[in-house]
């Protein structure tokens, strides 16, 4: 299976269609499936789609259990057939477009083997096609297409600067930035805990009116952790949701996360947010808020 274990939720959606090709006659002798030998071919095929949503992750090995919010099945008689089609919803870290067209598939075979015995040589066979997808929403999907977006990312932290430490949390910001957003980063700069050379290095990418700064480290209870108080001092709009989603994307996996004490804002244009030093933290922060993030830059460019 694919590993989801840190993709945030979001609501996602999924519309599939199928279409059993059936004489006329059959379903006029039925009353449009309603009297067969074996009971109500539409109630029951309905039953077995909304069933197989539920389920399809039993029946199709690479997919997750998923919690199905809604889901429903709907008929409609045409002179070639029946036409079928199920939506599915979910609140979760996957799409839900296999549990629609598996749903799509079943509640047809359920109607082809509720029906077939009606059928004969002189009425035709029956037969199950157009197995497809006809819409989904959710996840990044939903999101506008990459525009043009300037970062600058500083990262503070003694034990980096003085080769101590690997910087590992400020590179894995900078290429979630750079490889899967598309950012063009201006500049990445490595920083002290003094919080004289980062309210400096702050005031000249405010200047420079760049359109998102990240700041990494100096988050936490350590007395010598400042960075959030100089971007604090310099936020003029406080974004708390961004932060608020990170915490909480954060804390299902880690109890550390209530500890962080990063905020996030606009400063004129710019938008300033302050992550974790950590490499989880950074992480998580990064897979729980940087969608949305770019999506509160670019209503200003």
């Amino acid at each position: 299976m694919k590993d989801i274990t840190h993709k945030p939720t979001s609501e996602r959606f999924a519309r599939a269609s199928a279409m059993l090709r059936i004489d006329s006659a059959i379903l006029q002798a039925t009353a449009h499936g309603r009297k067969t030998d074996k009971g109500d071919a539409i109630e029951a095929s309905r039953v077995a789609g909304i069933m197989a949503v539920k389920r399809t992750w039993e029946a199709l090995p690479f997919c997750h259990p998923l919690p199905i919010t809604a889901c429903d099945v709907h008929f409609d008689f045409l002179s070639e057939g029946i036409y079928l089609e199920v939506t599915a919803t979910t609140v979760g870290q996957t799409g839900v477009e296999m549990e629609a067209l598996y749903a799509a598939s079943v509640a047809a075979m359920n109607l082809y083997d509720m029906l077939k015995p009606h059928a004969s040589a002189d009425t035709g066979l029956i037969s199950v096609t157009d197995i497809k997808l006809v819409e989904k929403r959710g996840g990044k999907s939903d999101f506008r297409d990459p525009v043009s977006v300037r970062a600058a990312i500083v990262v503070t932290c003694d034990a980096v600067v003085q080769g101590f430490k690997d910087d590992k949390a400020g590179r894995i910001v900078r290429d979630r930035l750079l490889k899967r957003e598309g950012v063009d980063i201006f500049d990445y700069i490595l920083l002290g805990n003094d919080p004289g050379p980062i309210e400096a290095t702050i005031d000249d990418l405010l200047a420079r009116e760049l359109d998102l700064i990240i700041t990494v480290g100096g988050t936490g209870l350590e007395p010598y952790a400042r960075t959030v108080e100089v971007v604090q001092s310099r936020i003029q709009r406080p974004i708390p949701g961004i932060m608020e989603a990170a915490r909480a994307h954060g804390q299902a996996r880690t109890p550390r996360a209530l500890i962080s004490r990063g905020v996030a804002g606009q400063a004129g244009h710019t938008l300033l947010v302050t992550l974790p030093g950590s490499t989880a933290g950074a992480t998580q922060s990064c897979d729980a808020m940087l969608t949305g993030l770019l999506e509160a830059v670019r209503p200003a460019l």
